[in-house]
């Protein structure tokens, strides 16, 4: 199984994970955060990736430290995880719905990480979670994943809607792309030969 580990420790946050690409979507997530909670083990659920991050941060503060390192830990393990990415099918897209909401997701396992973030939300708050920090996890997650990352909400309303697609699609779209396409599981999938 492609799977890592990690300890990310910080002044302001200590962060654990451990992660299995070759899952059955099993996760145990305690941020401290429930909303994020939620949409990690949707993550997990979703692309069949194991996911186990238990986070302790500095939450009398706000939000943001254990928000943006969760995702730089997670993505950490995900990239490690990856390997040398032979034989992966490399892009995966979703175009993920809930209720009146439809967004589309698009990655490709690059090694260059970049974010395009599409999503308009209109509320401050979800739960105790500020909005604006789901921009901040996204970004984390791509960074230290090395992955580019597109994600547009085409149409919606419900602010935990939009949100929620956003970590299914990215689900979906994750476990579309590290699927191992058995015409070339020997071969890293670049004109370049890495990644």
């Amino acid at each position: 199984m492609r799977k890592y580990s990690i300890n990310r420790k910080t002044k302001e946050t200590n962060i654990e994970v451990d992660l299995a690409l070759d899952g059955k979507g099993i996760s145990h997530i305690n941020t401290g955060i429930g909303f994020l909670d939620h949409m990690i083990d949707q993550l997990s659920k979703h692309s069949l990736i194991d996911i186990k991050l238990v986070a302790n941060g500095d939450l009398h503060v706000d939000y943001h430290h254990t928000t943006e390192d969760s995702a730089l830990a997670l993505g950490e393990a995900f990239n490690n995880a990856l390997g040398d990415k032979k034989g992966i099918i490399r892009f995966g897209q979703a175009l993920s719905i809930m209720d009146e909401t439809l967004t589309r997701v698009v990655v490709d396992c690059s090694n260059r990480p970049y974010l395009v973030w599409k999503v308009n939300l209109t509320i401050p708050q979800l739960g105790e979670m500020d909005t604006e920090l789901f921009k901040e996890w996204f970004q984390a997650f791509s960074q230290s994943a090395g992955i580019t990352l597109h994600i547009e909400n085409i149409y919606g309303e419900n602010n935990h809607h939009i949100v929620e697609s956003c970590f299914k699609g990215l689900a979906r779209a994750l476990g579309q792309a590290v699927s191992i396409d058995p015409r070339r599981a020997d071969i890293i999938p670049s004109t370049k030969g890495s990644l």
